[in-house]
């Protein structure tokens, strides 16, 4: 039986961190390791930590959509810059974490599944960062 590769390491704590995901539509997971691959940290996209939403908040998605936190702005809030060389996602980085994981000097992020309204590819290579889908790591139904 051989090891996990790291990035199939990283997915699968993404995806674990997932789980705790608040939002009913979609669950996003991401991790961070360091550069001896140490685990930094992992989050999930929620709302700030200790908000109550009043009710019928999760009824509207796109009502609430601009008040959740995406998972990798909350992933960044526990390392500083050069801290990290890889992220791992659940979900490709939008165009807006793409560019803050760019800032704080991530230089592998890899993720499962695309979305197609980001500018990720572009920005990645633009700065030189590896993007990569991975798509089977421990965990994953079929894995």
């Amino acid at each position: 039986m051989s090891r996990v590769s790291i990035p199939e390491y990283a997915m699968a704590l993404a995806h674990v961190a997932s789980l705790r995901s608040e939002d009913p539509y979609r669950k996003v997971g991401a991790a961070a390791l360091d550069f001896d691959n140490r685990v930094i940290g992992t989050a999930y996209n929620g709302l700030a930590p200790g908000f109550d939403p009043p009710a019928g908040f999760w009824d509207d998605r796109e009502a609430r959509q601009k008040f959740m936190l995406h998972a990798e702005v909350n992933l960044c809030s526990l390392f500083r810059r050069g801290e990290v060389k890889l992220v791992a996602c659940t979900t490709m980085p939008c165009t807006s974490c793409m560019q803050t994981l760019c800032a704080y000097g991530v230089k592998e992020i890899y993720f499962r599944d695309t979305y197609d309204a980001s500018d990720a590819q572009q920005i990645a290579h633009l700065y030189g960062v590896h993007l990569e889908q991975v798509n089977e790591y421990p965990l994953r139904e079929g894995s």
